[in-house]
């Protein structure tokens, strides 16, 4: 199961009849037809459980009972969508949601009683997630969330709405319409407690606390990788340098506290400097022992 129909899944289980929650999921899921008695409302989602919470809301808010249909799309996926039809009442609840406007053309963005209040703008957000709202993986290290609008004038409000709650909100344009967005992984955290998900938001902060500590040990592996085969290139430069000298004048002729150290490096050429240090007859510091090395270096390269 993806992140997001797992947040969707945790939005369904709140029980919360909210207006402004269906307003959300009618504007952007929504479409007006024409039937015998007038007016028609299909509702749209290509989730059984999102169609089915959509029917509850029409009826406890409305006391509307409408009709859940479905078919099968023709594209490659072919998903089943489902739609909540509802062909009695429709005038009365788009006017009691201020949608009426919507419809018609005459106002795309959202209503400013919605924009102003607290309670209504959380239960919109959710309504606009659950409706056309997805969320990248977060083990994928790279954070999006996103909702589709089909108005630029909508998308800018739910932009609004969620700078209300210092989510820095931004919005960009689609082939499908405009995307209202955001990209760090804390801002996303924050939109999941506004809108009361906050099981799929103590995954989301477990899933990315892991893959840092997880990319902080490959770091540190990495580093420690590097610093040994940088000490593994060094002591080896140095054993090359060591037998050139035993070649060409005998290790004897060096003085006895560079002989102790030419042959400790020969004997232990995976040693770190600090190992070397430690293991002299008289201990040094480590840069004690790289001067002692840079003279052995330095005696080899002048021969």
């Amino acid at each position: 199961m993806s992140f997001t129909i797992k947040v969707k899944e945790e939005l369904l289980t709140l029980n919360q009849a909210d207006k402004s929650e269906l307003s959300a999921l009618i504007k952007m899921s929504g479409s007006l037809g024409l039937s015998a008695s007038g007016l028609s409302l299909s509702v749209t989602s290509e989730n059984a459980k999102i169609a089915r919470h959509i029917y509850e809301l029409l009826l406890l808010l409305y006391q509307a009972k409408s009709e859940i249909r479905h078919h099968q799309k023709t594209n490659l996926r072919k998903n089943r969508v489902y739609t909540v039809f509802l062909d009695q009442g429709v005038e009365e609840i788009l006017a009691d949601l201020r949608l009426a406007d919507s419809f018609f053309g005459i106002e795309a963005g959202i209503d400013q009683d919605i924009l102003s209040q607290d309670q209504a703008s959380r239960a919109y957000l959710r309504g606009a997630f659950l409706a056309n709202g997805s969320i990248r993986e977060p083990d994928s290290g790279k954070y999006q969330l996103e909702i589709l609008s089909v108005y630029s004038d909508h998308a800018r409000d739910l932009a609004s709405l969620m700078q209300q709650f210092l989510l820095p909100a931004k919005t960009i344009e689609r082939k499908k319409g405009t995307v209202t967005y955001l990209q760090r992984a804390e801002d996303i955290m924050d939109f999941l407690i506004v809108i009361g998900a906050m099981e799929a938001m103590r995954e989301f902060e477990s899933i990315k606390l892991l893959r840092e500590a997880r990319n902080d040990l490959n770091r540190a592996n990495n580093a420690e990788t590097a610093n040994i085969a940088r000490t593994v290139a060094a002591s080896m430069k140095t054993i090359n340098n060591i037998a050139k000298i035993e070649e060409e004048m005998g290790l004897e002729n060096l003085p006895l506290d560079l002989q102790e150290l030419a042959q400790l490096r020969i004997q232990h050429p995976d040693y770190s400097i600090q190992q070397l240090a430690d293991s002299l007859t008289k201990p040094l510091t480590k840069s004690g022992v790289n001067h002692r090395l840079r003279k052995i270096n330095k005696i080899a390269n002048d021969l």
